[in-house]
């Protein structure tokens, strides 16, 4: 038989609550298990020393009975030095912008660079048409003549 060191969850809806059981891989996560290993508590401060408890001496018995625990128990048996610390496998496709997403990006930056570059090319044009005024002599209307009456 396969086993598998793995959570199960309850508590209620928004409210999640784990424990970490022994159970048989064909087993549904929430339905039969062989043991009760421990429990997590995801909604505590990752400093919280109630957020996972775990019953070291049952999970040693269960490893060397050949249970493979799942990637998140390894990970809390690593940090609680009951197995080497496991590779933790990065995944960015998985929340990495859809196509549609990056061409929206891409249309915008190019939107703000094409008004940079207008209001660049204004600005010059105003500071061009500033020199041309100031370096052109300062002409004077002519004064208009009253009529003699």
């Amino acid at each position: 038989m396969a086993l598998a060191l793995r959570l199960s969850r309850g508590g209620r809806k928004g409210r999640p609550f784990y424990r970490i059981v022994v159970a048989d891989k064909r087993s549904p996560r929430d339905g039969r298990y062989i043991e009760k290993l421990g429990t997590y508590n995801p909604l505590l401060e990752n400093d919280n020393d109630n957020r996972v408890n775990l019953v070291e001496d049952r999970i040693k018995y269960w490893l060397s009975q050949g249970a493979q625990p799942s990637e998140r128990v390894a990970i809390f048996l690593g940090k609680a030095g009951l197995i080497d610390m496991p590779e933790q496998s990065n995944r960015p496709n998985k929340s990495a912008p859809s196509e549609k997403t990056k061409m929206k990006v891409a249309d915008k930056e190019e939107k703000r660079k094409a008004a940079e570059d207008a209001a660049k090319e204004a600005e010059e044009a105003a500071k061009a048409a500033a020199a041309e005024a100031a370096a052109a002599p300062a002409e004077e209307p002519a004064a208009e003549e009253k009529p003699a009456e």
